[in-house]
């Protein structure tokens, strides 16, 4: 029996209660949940100095504790557009998962279509944001 392949991506610096249950609500429309997971590098350019707080070392054994997750994908440095797609090529998910307000919802429905997957959008649970903590902890 082949599994139902699920595909999340994200940062995932300063986990929380809201990402514990977008992987756990992911994991629910498969069999399998794979994390695409942002390097050191990339997070520095798309959230500034001093991101992320955690390494990507230290990212990577928290998301492999949580019994949601299968497999952790590390995005190479400075991807493109053409990264992400032979990414998802080569995963083949049947469902890729994101938040509500995904400011990248047209790309990764795109990228879905691409390879035959559904776009699931899950509800954000409450107001918990990484960087609010952040902002509050420094």
């Amino acid at each position: 029996m082949k599994l139902k392949k699920v595909l999340v991506g994200g940062c995932f610096d300063i986990l929380h209660v809201g990402h514990i249950k977008f992987l756990k609500k992911a994991k629910s429309f498969g069999d399998y949940l794979i994390v695409l997971l942002e390097s050191d590098e990339n997070i520095k350019k798309l959230k500034g100095k001093g991101k992320p707080i955690f390494s990507l070392k230290e990212r990577i054994t928290v998301l492999k504790a949580i019994k949601y997750v299968d497999k952790v994908i590390v995005v190479p440095k400075n991807p493109t557009h053409e990264t992400y797609l032979k990414l998802i090529k080569k995963i083949k998910p049947n469902v890729v998962a994101i938040t509500e307000g995904d400011i990248l919802q047209k790309h990764k429905l795109n990228q879905a279509k691409l390879v035959g997957a559904k776009l699931k959008v899950i509800k954000k649970y409450k107001d918990f944001s990484s960087t609010k903590i952040t902002k509050l902890l420094f």
